[in-house]
């Protein structure tokens, strides 16, 4: 059974996503490990109310590369296979990266490479798109920049407000989560340069 290692921020309803698609048996995976750098993070709360182990490394004052060392560390100690961020605010440097290579994953609230950082739903409405939607990627050492893995769109109503779309957007980043780390996990993926070809 393949261990999945959680990296959050916040409140963690991607990780509540992906622990729900694990308990039903729609991902063939453990959850190992939930590690947050925020301490008071809702979804570590989430997470020990699962019985699922929850670590507090806090990144405050600390260099990146100095941070992901720790994290790291913990991540192979449980001997995780796959790591996904959910929500997880922090640019991983090239260490992280290259102890766990194309096995981070990261969903982000936009079609990349459009609207990339913060508030891709405030983009979105500020630009008037029509479509936006959700993208699970590979994570590199660049702001979600790595290859695409999945992405799932989301017609932008002429109504919508940030509050609208975001909800509309985390039910369709809820489910594309599950999918992309199925594929990972399931090996039958190969990468083309930046391309993610299903074998």
């Amino acid at each position: 059974m393949k261990r999945l290692g959680i990296l959050l921020s916040g409140r963690g309803s991607n990780f509540e996503a992906i622990a729900d698609s694990v308990a039903a048996g729609r991902l063939p995976a453990v959850l190992s490990v939930v590690i947050s750098n925020n301490p008071n993070a809702a979804g570590l709360e989430k997470a020990r109310a699962r019985g699922l182990e929850a670590l507090v490394i806090p990144s405050r004052g600390l260099e990146r590369e100095a941070y992901d060392r720790l994290v790291v560390a913990e991540l192979e100690k449980r001997q995780v296979d796959l790591v996904c961020l959910a929500g997880f605010m922090r640019l991983l440097s090239a260490y992280f990266i290259q102890r766990f290579p194309s096995r981070i994953l990261n969903i982000h609230p936009a079609l990349l490479p459009s609207f990339p950082g913060l508030e891709g739903q405030r983009q979105a409405l500020e630009h008037g798109v029509k479509i936006t939607g959700c993208t699970v990627h590979f994570v590199d050492e660049f702001l979600d920049h790595g290859p695409i893995v999945a992405q799932a769109a989301v017609e932008v109503r002429d109504n919508d407000t940030e509050q609208t779309l975001a909800a509309r957007l985390l039910a369709q980043e809820h489910r594309l989560y599950t999918e992309a780390i199925h594929l990972v996990l399931s090996g039958r993926w190969r990468l083309e340069g930046r391309r993610v070809i299903r074998t």
